[in-house]
């Protein structure tokens, strides 16, 4: 039996999210190791000079006093992590893209085995980003369990 349109829409959406994921873990991966040996903390200076940022924004100070705290082999380990990271995604998002039956498993295993991490992160300081990533994975993992069981494999 052919599956729908709605179907190959739903794949396609979670596809493209998947992939927009990849590769923006990508990019930062990359920018970890652009980072090493490298004066991270001059670096930083630079681009809130470059975009104007109020140096004495909350959040900037908590970055200015993290970075001293970031050495080569940080960056390292940060790079390797989001480089699997981004590989999941990417793995995903192919996948689903290519209709791929085990995508749909491997997606909802991967997305199904954070959203425990999700809801205790939401428990201890909740924010509205942090509620959206949480909705966002239950619809992704309640739509694709759906559709598995809507489309038996024959």
């Amino acid at each position: 039996m052919p599956k729908s349109k709605t179907h190959s829409r739903g794949l396609m959406l979670i596809a493209a999210f998947k992939l927009l994921k990849g590769f923006a873990l990508l990019a930062v991966a990359i920018g970890a190791l652009r980072l090493l040996h490298q004066n991270v903390a001059a670096i930083a200076d630079h681009w809130i000079n470059a975009f104007k940022v109020d140096p004495h924004n909350r959040y900037i100070l908590w970055l200015l006093e993290k970075l001293p705290l970031i050495n080569d082999r940080k960056l390292t380990e940060l790079s390797v992590g989001t480089f699997i990271y981004a590989a999941v995604f990417l793995t995903e998002g192919i996948g689903l893209a290519l209709s791929k039956r085990w995508a749909e498993y491997f997606t909802i295993i991967t997305t199904a085995s954070f959203l425990p991490l999700e809801v205790y992160e939401i428990i201890h300081r909740a924010t509205i980003a942090k509620g959206v990533a949480l909705v966002i994975n239950i619809l992704v993992v309640v739509y694709l369990v759906r559709e598995l069981r809507r489309y038996p494999k024959v």
